[in-house]
């Protein structure tokens, strides 16, 4: 071992981690850093913008389990990571932010560019700390990313100033280590297959825990062996294939949904892998009396609506298979299809609509009918999310991606682009509205340049369209939430992409069949009608949820 630059060590305990990718911008703080990555295994990846990088890192920590990494130098650059970076740690995404910053002896006195990111980065990340020497690189950044991919994963942060990262250093990276999760004992697993056995109307709400556990298979024998079904939440889509009989939908937009998904006859309700960031526990036991099993690789969020009875704090995967072995044939499962078959029953008609600018659930069912089982939609932000959320239906998990947490608008081109780095064998479609489209649509010139050959679907009716359906219920009539629109379509070829603006319904489906066969990434503007509502039927009752 020898004497080498703090920026070398850094980027080799990187490379320890098994980092593939940094997303970012570099900086003049960051050039040992970039100077260090160019001649490492880590590719880095220029964005147009920090908040795109932070998807990208966002989405790459979603579908792999393993941290993505940004970059963004002090001041201006580190505070555009902000969203994004809010988004994976309520979206419980493993992400590591790196943010360059000005040499140690200018931060105790006002300086140039210089915001004190450690407490900036405080609320929104599990750890965050200053490399404030070249001697702790190794025992941070294994602690970051440690942090970062334990359960519940999420975002950390690391500052690194630039005269450190200049400095000389002698030492190595740590090793890497997988977490290690607990198992439940013997008495908890039995004292939970006995409640289960002894309900007259046991339902299962599954959420993203599951999906990140990679459970899937695991859910799926516990629901065919017990009978039990399914209620998933919106970033649960895919747990059980919507055409299975055990699947009772997606929950979570409505006041009705849970009702009319058979919880409000449950007397046991099993949460697995639920999040409380996404739907509070208020909506599906609102009188406090349900028996709640846990299932999850935490323990459970302290609410008085969510009081576990049990507990089986440990991997999902093997908890479900070890309480699927004590539970088979359960006498009286419950849940109710009604939820499911007024949502499906819409979704199926709208195949015949041809109605233009085409409304929702046509859309959707052209997307559908273009994906194979194992392609992705990733949604934005806005009224098309619950559209997406309510109606889509899903084959299996990690293919329907929602922001649920934090929920920015721009989310879904930069992470498309990420999506497809992944997964270079699936189609990638994304659904943005013109609103939200436009917060990232610099990031276009990234996926041309990297050539991701993503769809980009704008859904184009030049409004803010969730805060309209929100306004004209509450008050009668909209104010603030109307704009113009750049032509899409020269905007796409000013990119050096293709795009196209459907003229008729049946457009649509044909634009969308034929830019899915391309090896470029391109651009599709779909007129939207908004005037049905996303509630569909008055039986839900009111939305419960923000997009």
């Amino acid at each position: 071992m020898s004497s080498r630059r703090a920026s070398d060590l850094f980027v080799e305990c990187l490379e320890t981690e098994g980092v593939r990718h940094v997303f970012g911008i570099p900086g003049e703080e960051t050039l040992d850093l970039n100077e260090s990555l160019a001649d490492s295994s880590v590719d880095f990846v220029p964005v147009r913008h920090e908040q795109g990088g932070a998807y990208m890192a966002d989405m790459y920590g979603r579908l792999t389990g393993r941290a993505g990494v940004c970059l963004g130098t002090l001041g201006p650059g580190a505070m555009n990571l902000v969203t994004a970076v809010g988004d994976a740690y309520l979206d419980r995404a493993p992400l590591v932010a790196l943010t360059g910053q000005a040499d140690v002896e200018r931060m105790h006195k006002e300086s140039h560019q210089y915001i004190d990111l450690v407490e900036l980065f405080k609320p929104i990340t599990k750890w965050n700390a200053r490399v404030s020497s070249p001697e702790i690189i190794p025992e941070v950044v294994r602690k970051a990313f440690k942090v970062a991919e334990s359960e519940k994963p999420g975002a950390t942060h690391l500052e690194l100033p630039e005269d450190v990262l200049a400095e000389q250093v002698d030492a190595r990276p740590l090793e890497r280590h997988k977490p290690v999760l607990p198992e439940p004992g013997a008495r908890e697993l039995l004292k939970a297959a006995d409640l289960i056995r002894g309900a007259i109307n046991p339902v299962v709400l599954a959420g993203n825990g599951v999906v990140r556990a990679k459970a899937a298979p695991a859910l799926r024998e516990f629901a065919r062996a017990t009978g039990i079904q399914v209620a998933e939440t919106f970033m649960g889509k895919g747990l059980l294939d919507y055409e299975s009989p055990y699947a009772l939908g997606t929950v979570g937009l409505q006041a009705n949904d849970y009702a009319m998904a058979g919880f409000e006859d449950a007397d046991v309700v099993i949460t697995v892998g639920y999040d409380l960031v996404e739907h509070a526990p208020v909506h599906w036991n609102p009188k406090r009396n349900k028996k709640v099993i846990c299932i999850d690789a935490v323990p459970a969020e302290v609410d008085g609506h969510f009081q576990p009875e049990v507990e089986l704090i440990g991997d999902i995967y093997h908890v479900l298979s070890r309480l699927a072995e004590e539970c088979r044939a359960v006498p009286h499962p419950g849940g109710s299809h009604r939820l499911r078959d007024v949502v499906l029953g819409r979704f199926e008609a709208a195949k015949d609509d041809d109605h233009f600018p085409l409304q929702p659930p046509r859309a959707l069912w052209e997307i559908r009918k273009a994906l194979g089982r194992e392609d992705m939609l990733i949604s934005d932000v806005g009224l098309h999310k619950l559209w997406i959320g309510r109606m889509f239906p899903a084959h299996e998990p990690n293919t329907v991606m929602i922001a649920n947490g934090l929920a920015g608008m721009g989310f879904a081109l930069p992470c498309a682009i990420a999506a497809k780095m992944v997964h270079p064998e699936k189609n990638v479609v994304t659904v943005s509205g013109d609103g939200g489209f436009l917060m990232n649509c610099q990031e276009l010139e990234t996926a041309t340049r990297l050539k991701t050959p993503i769809v980009n679907v704008i859904w184009e009716n030049r409004q803010y369209g969730s805060i309209v359906w929100k306004q004209d219920k509450k008050f009668g009539r909209h104010f603030g939430v109307d704009f113009t629109n750049p032509d899409f379509v020269k905007l796409a070829d000013a990119f050096g992409m293709p795009g196209w603006r459907c003229e008729s319904a049946a457009d649509f489906g044909k634009h969308l069949k034929h830019a899915l066969g391309l090896d470029v990434p391109s651009l599709i503007v779909l007129p939207i009608d908004y005037s049905i509502d996303v509630a569909i039927s008055e039986e839900l009752g009111v939305e419960t949820v923000s997009t």
